[in-house]
């Protein structure tokens, strides 16, 4: 089955016929629907080549991990494409992972994408308060959108959850146990989310007129679990740990294995992200959630807006990020 044969049986032209099918406003909706109703009863399928170079588009949209390739590693991201790409794909739309470490090569890759025309549109993840690629990309004007806010001027679309209240409940719960000496393992203050978590938890140590203990690492395992024994190791150690990430928070309870305390009962811990290894760490961590599913469909949703060619004016959303209780945390010893 041809254009031109499905054309013919409708005696239409076969212009007429391509433009009802990409859904163009200039063709009346019951030629629409009279053409598309055609088309499947009679098994056509249009020319997906032919119909990108029809549109100019490329039908992709990318999502560039900061990270080394083949180092796909991050559940949190890979749970966000998941809630986007059934929405993307309902549209037309292609999801594809990337992954560049951060730096120059990174910024190279956003450059391959936009000046070879190789996508659509982006998302942004893990951004970062000074953010090269948010720079990068609202000169460049292709559509994108954020998982998280940063100190770049101009608009742009973003889902971010809101940190900063998220990590002062938590630090008010601690002390309402009869946490005093609360510390911090934060990520580095280079990344956004890292900045608002810490701003939390010293606000609320501020209110309480207790001092506030941070120490910045790598956001992994590994920089965590290094600042722990430090915290850990001095003369009046912390009763509670609030680390930025789950992932850190691994860390930290792998640390006071090797300092010989026992979670929760002489240390609380407390992470962020929900990531499905936490129900099953040692002990279960409890930990605060950003529902990935609802932030995915805001910014799928948003992304395939910008394409549609709307302006990103009120496309910017803080979503609370809820509390998920396990056995992590109880009052100081």
């Amino acid at each position: 089955m041809s254009l031109k044969t499905l054309a013919q049986s409708l005696g239409l032209s076969i212009t007429t016929v391509s433009r009802a099918l990409d859904g163009y406003a200039d063709v009346a909706p019951g030629t629409r629907e009279r053409v598309r109703a055609a088309a499947d009863a009679m098994g056509y399928r249009p020319n997906a080549a032919a119909r990108r170079l029809r549109r100019g588009t490329t039908e992709v949209v990318m999502l560039v991990l900061p990270t080394l390739p083949g180092r796909f590693d991050e559940p949190l991201y890979i749970e966000l494409m998941g809630a986007m790409g059934g929405l993307f794909a309902a549209e037309g739309f292609d999801l594809t992972l990337l992954a560049a470490p951060p730096g120059v090569e990174e910024i190279k890759t956003y450059r391959r994408i936009v000046e070879g025309r190789r996508a659509d549109g982006l998302v942004v993840v893990r951004t970062r308060r000074d953010d090269a690629r948010i720079h990068y990309l609202l000169q460049a004007g292709l559509p994108f959108v954020a998982m998280g806010r940063s100190d770049v001027p101009g608009i742009y679309p973003f889902v971010d959850g809101d940190g900063t209240a998220a990590f002062r409940d938590v630090t008010r719960r601690l002390l309402a146990l009869g946490h005093r000496r609360i510390a911090h393992v934060a990520a580095p203050s280079a990344f956004a989310f890292a900045t608002y978590r810490r701003a939390g938890y010293e606000a609320a140590m501020a209110e309480a007129g207790l001092p506030a203990t941070c120490v910045e690492a790598p956001a992994d395992e590994v920089g965590a679990h290094l600042a722990a024994l430090d915290l850990l190791g001095r003369p009046t150690r912390p009763t509670a740990i609030l680390a930025a990430t789950d992932r850190m928070a691994f860390g930290v309870l792998r640390a006071a294995r090797e300092h010989g305390l026992d979670v929760p009962r002489h240390l609380s811990v407390v992470g962020h992200d929900n990531v499905p290894a936490a129900a099953f760490a040692d002990p279960a961590l409890t930990t605060m959630e950003l529902p990935l599913a609802e932030a995915g469909a805001r910014l799928a949703g948003m992304l395939l807006a910008r394409i549609g060619g709307e302006p990103p004016d009120g496309m910017q959303e803080v979503l609370p990020v809820r509390a998920i209780e396990r056995h992590s945390v109880a009052p100081p010893p």
